[in-house]
């Protein structure tokens, strides 16, 4: 099972009382429009980058920055990044005045998308360390320090932490956990001790900006576009990092958040897009980095933690528990979708927005 987060139930982040309106890689030269100044780095220790991009959000996303700042020193800095919403973006910069020595709003100058929204927050980042954080996930208590602790160690580039789900309703009976990273959250199968992973979860995870650099970045052609479910950005950003620098990448269970997971997320339709998704995202990722990088960590899932899944399922249900069934073919089912995904991607049926611009 997942660790608990203190991050409190989907009532806690979802305040009542926030009553507002709701090339190959993408490159790090930021270009000379509307952009942060230059980065310094000394004395910061910790970017803390969060990236939102609907105005939906704000009452999480508040509720995110405001759980992050709390854990920030006077050598951190947090940076919002807006991603091409002219709205949201006036609203954070009202919210947090150019003065505000914590905070820094900024617009993503770079292709529109998650991808480019994290480049352009590395772009801004003055410190080494750069920690993301999903604009619908709520950190615990402690996440950063811990979520950097792993740094200690030279030969280590990144950290990934737990995303537990927040659900607005409840989880459905026939979610199962081994899925949950279906709704961006970390999943039965993972490792639940410190230990070096191929990538960490996006929505919790943090890099050495030289690490980045040296990596060229987040792909521009891959990754979630608004609210277009597809994904791996940070898996092939991890694959080309490590290789790189000859560095690792560790999971750090104690650096927990809360994801928030609304209602429409909670649906077989969402679930069978996602994971059709995660196949062509996969077989892009395979284009890339090469099929051995791509699915290395998903061999041991796809034969080990899967079938456990389905056996666990059958048993609950004979036992009594109907929804067992339920979950069990979920898994079936999902497994299925997200392979067809993939060998649709590998023929070269991927959608024209997912292929590189560069050479």
């Amino acid at each position: 099972m997942h660790a608990q987060t203190g991050a409190g139930s989907p009532t806690q982040i979802l305040d009542p009382r926030l009553t507002e309106p709701k090339a190959r890689y993408a490159t790090l030269e930021p270009p000379a429009t509307d952009r942060a100044e230059p980065a310094t780095f000394s004395p910061f220790r910790v970017s803390v980058v969060v990236c939102a991009y609907t105005a939906r959000r704000l009452p999480v996303l508040r509720s995110a920055v405001a759980a992050a700042r709390e854990q920030l020193t006077d050598a951190d800095e947090l940076i919002l990044v807006i991603d091409h919403n002219p709205e949201l973006l006036a609203i954070a910069r009202d919210a947090f005045p150019a003065s505000d020595r914590d905070v820094r709003v900024i617009p993503n100058g770079n292709a529109r998308g998650l991808s480019g929204a994290r480049n352009a927050g590395v772009e801004a980042a003055r410190a080494e360390l750069v920690a993301f954080l999903d604009d619908d996930a709520v950190p615990s208590e402690n996440w950063l320090e811990r979520l950097i602790e792993p740094f200690d160690d030279p030969r280590v580039i990144g950290t990934g932490g737990v995303a537990s789900p927040e659900w607005e309703d409840e989880q459905p009976g026939w979610m199962p956990d081994e899925f949950l990273w279906v709704v961006g959250c970390s999943y039965r199968g993972l490792p639940t001790l410190r230990t070096p992973i191929r990538n960490p979860i996006g929505a919790n995870m943090a890099f050495r900006r030289s690490a980045i650099q040296s990596a060229g970045g987040f792909a521009d052609g891959i990754g979630r576009i608004g609210r277009t479910p597809l994904g791996c950005e940070e898996t092939e950003l991890s694959i080309r990092a490590t290789r790189a620098t000859d560095g690792w990448i560790v999971q750090q269970p104690s650096a927990s958040v809360g994801h928030l997971v609304p209602a429409d997320r909670a649906r077989i339709g969402y679930f069978v897009r996602r994971c059709w998704a995660e196949g062509l995202s996969k077989a892009h990722v395979a284009r890339l980095a090469g099929e051995d990088a791509a699915l290395s960590s998903e061999r041991r899932y796809a034969t080990r933690t899967l079938p456990a899944g389905v056996l666990a399922g059958v048993r609950a249900g004979f036992r009594g528990d109907l929804s067992g069934f339920g979950r069990a073919a979920a898994i079936a089912g999902g497994f299925a979708v997200t392979v067809a995904g993939y060998l649709r991607g590998l023929a070269g049926s991927l959608p024209g927005r997912l292929r590189h611009s560069g050479g």
